[in-house]
């Protein structure tokens, strides 16, 4: 579990899951469920479409809604995209960015997830950066190389004070959606690896204050011994986000 200057936060990551309806209907289960659990942030990032309803429903809750992502522009011809002022308009101040199914299937690259940092951090928000290494960089022992690359490139031109509302969310993509788990000595070489990475950019101030998640299908079942280690903030959470019963219990495992 981390030092008592990192905020642990356990954040659900919806997907392309629940109508508004539905996510009313999730809201209202999981509210009671959390409710007093104050030893971590509680956040679920929704669909665009789902936000507005997500929101409402969680007044008066510790739950923050977020969104999925965010363009880095704020406004223009980009079809099918949402900048941080329209986010911001509606009440959102929590974003994903750099998701590894948004690098995977939709084509963004560290210098995409970098300008979308840039911009939802100006606009104020906090931004939950997502990244990690691909099964075959794994498997050819560089995971600690790819680990300081991305952090190096998606954090690019942001500065220390900016670091304040920057959360790390470290998944190794072969972990994601596939039921595999990287072990919790995995997660915390891994998480410590970014934690050094940020000293090097920014001292140890910073590195020591940046909650550092791990993302790689954990549930109800590895949370608490993978929120055991020293560098692991935290968690995204994917599949285990959907059912309350479930999330609840991961929330439990940080308290």
């Amino acid at each position: 579990m981390n030092p008592a200057k990192r905020r642990t936060v356990i954040a659900g990551n919806w997907k392309m899951n629940f109508t508004p309806a539905e996510a009313t209907a999730f809201i209202n289960e999981i509210k009671p469920m959390v409710a007093g659990k104050d030893n971590c942030d509680i956040i679920f990032c929704a669909p665009f479409v789902s936000i507005a309803a997500a929101m409402e429903a969680a007044k008066g809750s510790n739950i923050v809604i977020g969104a999925e992502n965010v363009h880095y522009e704020a406004k223009g011809a980009y079809t099918g995209e949402v900048s941080a002022e329209m986010l911001k308009a509606i009440g959102v101040n929590t974003v994903l960015v750099g998701h590894s199914e948004r690098r995977q299937y939709f084509g963004e690259t560290d210098e995409t997830v970098n300008l979308r940092t840039k911009a939802a951090l100006a606009a104020g928000m906090r931004v939950i950066l997502c990244m990690g290494e691909v099964k075959e960089q794994r498997l050819a022992g560089i995971t600690n190389e790819i680990c300081a690359m991305q952090i190096k490139l998606d954090l690019a031109g942001i500065s220390a004070e900016d670091m304040k509302n920057v959360i790390i969310a470290y998944e190794p993509v072969w972990a994601i959606g596939t039921g595999l788990t990287a072990t919790p000595e995995q997660a915390e070489d891994a998480c410590a690896v970014i934690r050094a990475t940020l000293a090097e950019l920014y001292g140890n101030e910073v590195a020591e204050a940046t909650t550092i998640q791990y993302g790689g299908s954990m549930n109800d079942g590895n949370a608490a011994e993978l929120l055991s280690k020293t560098n692991v903030d935290g968690g995204l959470i994917g599949g285990a986000s959907l059912v309350a019963k479930k999330f609840t219990a991961i929330v439990d495992a940080a308290q």
